[in-house]
């Protein structure tokens, strides 16, 4: 893929949008670059992996801070199980049959 972009007043670029979304870049994200041969190397530094940003999510985030204290507050079941679980949420022996399967 290529693009072009200007270089504006005290050396500031924007990449253009088709750029920044395949590398996954967004606001903040910190970049490298690196004089090579062939001119200059940008390297995206992602703290977080894009494979597994949605981990790190704030809603996603508020989740597990939730589904923890539930845990340590004993407020869980454990089910030995899919039949077991399926059957204490109300479902019939044909949704845990095909389940199972």
């Amino acid at each position: 893929m290529k693009a072009k972009a200007r270089l504006r007043a005290r050396g500031q670029i924007t990449l253009p949008p088709g750029i920044r979304e395949a590398a996954h870049l967004e606001e903040g994200d910190p970049v490298t670059f690196e004089l090579v041969p062939d001119g200059i190397l940008l390297r995206p530094q992602k703290e977080i992996d894009s494979t597994q940003a949605w981990f790190w999510a704030p809603g996603w985030q508020q989740g597990e801070r939730e589904a923890s204290a539930d845990i340590e507050s004993g407020r869980m079941r454990a089910f030995d199980d899919a039949e077991s679980f399926l059957r204490s949420l109300g479902a019939g022996d044909e949704t845990a049959q095909v389940a199972s399967e």
